[in-house]
């Protein structure tokens, strides 16, 4: 018996006029909470537009293989094993300045919130926020926004409401902001560039003019009336 044999027709497909492929939001997480890492990346990867490239528990690994993953995106906690998340983002954004970070934590203290904003923190959320707060979060850092929780907005925009009757020099506010956020002497003269023995003389004309003889009392008064 011969067997029957069925004849392929090839069809030549030309290139030119196939749809290119669209390239989807690359997207790692860094976040020590197996289940929250987790929930996150099903999200991501629930959304068409998105892919979750790798998650990561801690920062050193996520630094180490930020040229492979190559993410436009990157989901940062704060409280993490080993480095922080504010250093991670820091030195992420050395490596990394195109790279938008969005950081999603359970911290809502004011120094926390600034020091991941300077640090280059492209928006700053809450943890309890829905999942699709988080899609509209992404889609906003996207279109060029800086998504926050509405909490974390308020003491954005209650930083700017400070005194225009300040005692202060601006370099003064500057060294007392630091202070307040628990910075030394040594991390202070860094930051701005100045010696110690400057951000002591600032530390000491600050006292004097807020009639405070303290850190914490300078801290509180300031505060109080508006002057950081």
């Amino acid at each position: 018996m011969i067997s029957e044999i069925k004849q392929v027709k090839w069809i030549n497909i030309n290139p030119s006029i196939m749809e290119p492929q669209k390239e989807l939001v690359r997207i790692v997480i860094v976040e020590d909470d197996q289940l929250i890492r987790e929930s996150f990346a099903t999200l991501i990867n629930e959304n068409e537009n998105y892919i979750c490239v790798s998650d990561y528990d801690n920062c050193e690994d996520a630094i180490k293989n930020l040229s492979s993953d190559n993410p436009h995106i990157i989901l940062m906690d704060i409280g993490l094993p080993g480095m922080s998340g504010i250093q991670g983002i820091r030195k992420i954004k050395n490596v990394k300045p195109d790279v938008d970070i969005i950081t999603v934590t359970v911290h809502e203290e004011d120094d926390k919130v600034f020091d991941a904003l300077c640090a280059g923190s492209t928006g700053y959320l809450t943890k309890n926020i829905s999942p699709k707060q988080m899609i509209n979060a992404i889609n906003e850092v996207l279109t060029g926004g800086a998504p926050m929780s509405t909490n974390i907005a308020r003491k954005v925009i209650r930083s700017f409401q400070k005194s225009t009757e300040s005692p202060l020099t601006s370099r003064e506010t500057e060294v007392l902001q630091h202070l307040a956020r628990g910075k030394s002497y040594t991390m202070i003269a860094d930051e701005l560039y100045i010696n110690k023995e400057t951000v002591r003389t600032h530390i000491k004309n600050i006292y004097q003019k807020l009639n405070v003889n303290s850190k914490a009392g300078a801290i509180e008064k300031a505060t109080k009336n508006k002057l950081i």
